[in-house]
């Protein structure tokens, strides 16, 4: 969308240093775009709440397996070195300790029992054992950096030049956003004015939106394997690509200016502490919207120094990229043919969006939207290794049992039939259960299934033992049950 005409920076804003920023002709520079940014992604979210509740998206699952899942959540996190070696870069000294504390709190003294004080219960105050490390290796790296380099900043041990190397690991270098931000601000929808709608726009958040749901999938494959739950079944994945819609949607009628989408960042987290619980995300989720109502508790967040984000990258976008690649263990890695997928999807995820960024002029139609729509896809590179995958699992001949969906149709099937993913995967506040549900919720493509777990209920139970012609049980004779 920066690329439309229409969005060029007008001449006389070039100058910074000339420009008032609180004057109108610039407050309206700024907020006509982010009211065209609104328009485009509420049309765009409409498209990704009908692909999703229409159960398209769930449809389109049985034609995706291991092969196509790989390369698309791998291609979440290794486009990102970039981008992690050079927050990392502003100070690998901050950053290698950062990295140092993630790793020796998840992965060395996860088993390590730290002693607690507790009320309640019967023993009302009493001391009890808490996992510390293992549920908050990331925030008390994280804090304890930042600590580091506050202390670092007050005794000017950093350097103070702005073009100094490892300026940027103060704490201070960000101090306005702290002094600027407000006590108390509530947003509101339309609080820029009316959103307006572009054809260019619309298109061109589409495509995001696209790239969006094929991460979004491997998003919730990922969070799966990692936390130990059963597979998502396709009434899940269609209610998640739905509610993501309709987060779009919120967003662009408040005029954030982005959309939502499942953060791979958090998938990494997720795989870093262990913790995967939905009470947990409502709490966080709590948390967010209270940053959001008081200005100056998310302005504080926003002073951490760039090598302490940059060494927590590091860490977690290598677990994304071992989770993706992890999928394979369900295909037959002595294929050629597997290998050929897997490692083609990849290398081209990783050059065709490298080649189109720094060459897009060259990729020029003629038609605005259209050009908009290919610069979106082609620089995703989630999108085309996973397009690919998807393409060329499906075309070149292969047996199930080679391709790995023998075993991958067989882990759908026992998610969806299962009590344990019927548990995992329902509705909250007893939503969909026989006693708060209808009849016609069946045919929803995103509601959960009553009979999932019918594979576990019905069952008699059979004991079978030996007895003597007396018809009496002898003594030390085993019971089997069935």
């Amino acid at each position: 969308m920066l690329s439309l005409p229409a969005w060029k920076c007008p001449e006389w804003t070039f100058n910074a240093s000339l420009v008032n920023t609180s004057s109108p002709e610039f407050t309206e520079e700024w907020q006509k775009r982010i009211r065209e940014l609104q328009g485009a992604i509420m049309v765009a979210s409409c498209v990704q709440m009908l692909v999703g509740f229409s159960g398209l998206i769930g449809f389109l699952m049985r034609f995706i397996g291991p092969l196509t899942i790989a390369p698309t959540i791998s291609l979440v996190a290794l486009p990102l070195f970039d981008s992690a070696g050079n927050n990392a870069g502003i100070h690998w000294g901050i950053a290698a300790m950062t990295i140092f504390l993630i790793v020796l709190f998840s992965q060395y003294l996860k088993n390590v029992a730290v002693p607690v004080p507790v009320y309640g219960g019967k023993k009302k105050c009493h001391m009890s054992k808490f996992y510390l490390f293992q549920v908050f290796p990331v925030l008390l790296a994280l804090c304890i950096s930042w600590l580091l380099c506050f202390v670092l900043t007050v005794t000017n041990a950093l350097p103070t030049a702005p073009t100094a190397y490892g300026h940027l690991a103060r704490t201070d270098t960000k101090g306005d956003v702290l002094s600027q931000a407000p006590w108390f601000r509530f947003p509101y929808p339309g609080q820029w004015g009316l959103p307006t709608i572009s054809l260019a726009g619309v298109f061109g958040i589409i495509a995001g939106v696209i790239s969006s749901m094929v991460e979004s999938v491997g998003d919730y494959y990922a969070c799966a394997r990692l936390v130990g739950a059963p597979p998502p079944p396709r009434h899940a994945v269609n209610r998640g690509i739905g509610i993501e819609g309709l987060g779009c949607l919120l967003a662009g009628a408040w005029g954030t200016g982005n959309g939502t989408t499942s953060y791979s960042e958090n998938v990494g987290a997720l795989g870093i502490t262990r913790v995967g619980s939905r009470m947990v995300m409502v709490a966080a989720g709590c948390l967010l919207l209270l940053m959001g109502v008081f200005g100056k508790i998310g302005a504080a967040f926003a002073t951490i120094p760039t090598p302490v984000i940059g060494g927590m990258f590091l860490v977690m976008f290598g677990v994304i990229t071992a989770v993706g690649i992890s999928n394979l263990q369900y295909v037959d890695m002595n294929s050629s043919r597997n290998l050929f997928i897997f490692g083609f999807s990849i290398y081209c995820g990783l050059a065709i969006p490298s080649w189109v960024n720094k060459n897009s002029e060259t990729l020029q139609t003629g038609i605005l939207q259209l050009d908009q729509v290919i610069q979106v896809l082609l620089t995703t590179g989630m999108f085309v290794g996973g397009f690919l995958g998807f393409l060329l699992d499906n075309t070149i001949p292969g047996s199930l049992e080679e391709r790995g969906l023998l075993v991958w149709n067989q882990i759908q099937e026992e998610s969806e039939e299962t009590t344990k993913a019927l548990e995992v995967y329902r509705l909250p506040c007893g939503i969909g259960t026989k006693s708060c549900t209808s009849p016609c919720t069946q045919y929803l493509p995103f509601w959960p299934r009553l009979e999932a777990g019918k594979g576990e209920r019905g069952m008699s139970l059979f004991a079978c033992l030996f007895q003597d012609p007396s018809g009496e049980r002898p003594k030390g004779a085993t019971e089997t049950k069935l």
